[in-house]
């Protein structure tokens, strides 16, 4: 068959593409940066499309043309300046449902558990309203609602898990006690073949969740169980200590980070991740140890659990430093030109000057919006070195002076060096 899949690009939609593949289907993913997932799956077609830009019913016409299935595994968590979740999930998705209209179309839903705590969120609120949409609209359909989904690989909530999992000596949870039920990502990507198959018959509204019963507690320590982690004690965080982290973190997500610590997340964690039981689907899932038993974990997986949460501090960290380097010599102004008049009359000196702490400056403050961060960090390596190299040939002394201005400069290469080997996120 001919299929499309919506959100190709991520941890669940990269699943589905690939088992469909695998199982000898034509398979067109769609997705906002395809680039990486065509190198990884060139025997897949690659459109390049952002579902913001989606809400109009002739927007799909050319997607659509020659399809048979259409596999929604897109979405976004909370607004922010990546994402629109009103027109990636409910307008984008009303547009979809009316062009596919009159089509001999299936469309394969990957929604979630919109009832329960956080169902006013915009999050939950669009996809129940979609769910509503295509279930009224007279296109055949089958919408799965998965658990919190746990993978080979790990984004947004799984990849949380592991990175509080890692924590040393003590492990920080807030809503430790709430219930989580699981999902494993083959379990997924298998319905959504299941669905493709007729397995499962247009109409159905099944949740996929396995039995196991945990609280986030165990799951959190399971998965450090997983890394090889001794047993930790866990830390139980007040609500109220938890909202300036998802202050932060919703203000990063305005700066184009999608952190699963927003507040979007936290809500719908209040009242824990559960799935309700619905006739359709009486295949037995794997429970979150068999899925994490069934891949071991290696030293990569420890890397990446203690990294994940280091990311953010980095980055702020580079950005504080290069602000900082570029107000501090402002402050002190003439001394700091002193540094230039030795190769540079006092005119330049101070042009120079102000050039370069303003390029600090800059180069600070846009490391910290998501799109421009890998310029940004290209941009402080290479300043840098201009800087070491200038500053060997007009004062070589100063890789000899005790306090070590050139010296300390090198650790901050290597800082960076670290940000841009953590930057991707898929």
């Amino acid at each position: 068959m001919n299929i499309l899949i919506l959100g190709a690009t991520g941890f669940i939609g990269s699943a589905v593409a690939r088992k469909l593949t695998e199982e000898g289907h034509q398979v067109t993913g769609l997705g906002r940066e395809p680039a990486r997932a065509a190198l990884k799956m060139p025997q897949a077609r690659w459109l390049k499309a952002n579902l913001t830009g989606m809400t109009r019913r002739e927007d799909w016409q050319d997607a659509l043309d020659g399809q048979q299935v259409v596999v929604n595994c897109a979405g976004a968590l909370q607004d922010g300046y990546s994402d629109d979740v009103g027109a990636t999930q409910e307008r984008a998705m009303l547009a979809l449902y009316e062009a596919a209209r009159g089509r001999d179309l299936l469309i394969v839903q990957l929604s979630a558990e919109t009832e329960g705590a956080g169902s006013d969120l915009p999050f939950l609120d669009t996809k129940r309203r979609a769910d509503a949409a295509l279930t009224a609209s007279g296109v055949r359909h089958v919408i799965l609602r998965p658990a919190l989904v746990l993978g080979r690989n790990a984004h947004g909530g799984s990849a949380l898990l592991r990175a509080l999992a890692a924590f040393p000596l003590v492990v920080p949870l807030a809503y430790a006690d709430s219930p989580v039920m699981t999902v494993a990502l083959d379990d997924v990507a298998s319905a959504v073949s299941a669905a493709v198959q007729g397995t499962l018959p247009s109409g159905s509204d099944i949740a996929l969740g396995s039995d196991d019963r945990l609280t986030l507690k165990g799951l959190v320590l399971l998965h450090r169980s997983w890394l090889g982690l001794p047993p930790a004690p866990v830390l139980a965080v007040p609500t109220p200590a938890a909202r300036p982290v998802t202050w932060l973190a919703d203000l990063a997500g305005r700066l184009g980070w999608r952190s699963p610590l927003r507040s979007a997340a936290l809500a719908v964690m209040s009242g824990g991740v559960r799935v309700r039981r619905r006739p359709g689907a009486d295949r037995r899932l794997l429970s979150a140890a068999e899925t994490l038993a069934a891949a071991p974990s290696g030293v990569q997986d420890l890397w990446f659990a203690r990294l994940y949460l280091l990311k953010a501090p980095i980055i702020v960290t580079l950005a504080l430093f290069w602000v900082v380097s570029g107000i501090a010599p402002l402050l002190g102004f003439e001394a700091a030109r002193g540094h230039f008049a030795t190769f540079l009359p006092d005119r330049p000196a101070s042009v120079m000057l102000a050039a370069t702490c303003l390029a600090d400056i800059a180069l600070g403050l846009a490391v910290l919006f998501r799109p421009w961060a890998w310029r940004a960090l290209l941009g402080m390596l290479l300043l840098t070195l201009i800087y070491l190299l200038v500053a060997t040939l007009a004062e070589p002394a100063l890789w000899l002076d005790p306090l070590g201005p050139l010296v300390k400069v090198v650790p901050s290469m290597l800082l960076t060096l670290t940000a841009l080997g953590i930057l991707d996120e898929r």
